[in-house]
């Protein structure tokens, strides 16, 4: 059996392979489009310049019209983003402060509540034993 005869058409990983001449053309086309061409030949300024120069007045509001609705769309994005993280550090300045405020009232109170009680026990200790001494 020869199958180094049969193999012989089948590329190897290494070996490349071009494309059919259509295929050349069309991917060169998506890579580099006419617009992308030109600005590249004449500058972003000019180009600009070239595109809007016979635009109405009717053109010029509704490009006026999407940026504005996509800067709006962005600061909005942004502004939510802002005021949750605002919202989120007032409420845990608010939290905290509210936990060593409760923190501290309920300390105070247990001390109070255990001198209370100490006395009493005290007051209780000493009158069992002045009864028991007579």
């Amino acid at each position: 059996m020869n199958t180094s005869s049969r193999d012989a058409g089948i590329p190897v990983l290494t070996e490349i392979i071009d494309p059919p001449a259509a295929e050349q053309h069309t991917s060169e086309v998506a890579v580099s489009p006419p617009s992308a061409r030109r600005i590249e030949q004449h500058g972003s300024d000019e180009f600009e310049a070239h595109a809007l120069s016979g635009w109405n007045d009717e053109e010029w509001n509704r490009m006026e019209r999407k940026i504005r609705e996509r800067i709006l769309r962005q600061l909005m994005g942004r502004i939510d983003t802002v005021l949750e993280q605002h919202v989120r550090d007032s409420l845990a300045d608010v939290l905290q402060t509210s936990v060593e405020r409760l923190a501290a009232e309920i300390k105070d109170g247990l001390h109070h509540t255990m001198e209370e009680m100490i006395a009493r026990t005290v007051s209780q200790e000493i009158t069992r034993l002045q009864t028991t001494k007579k």
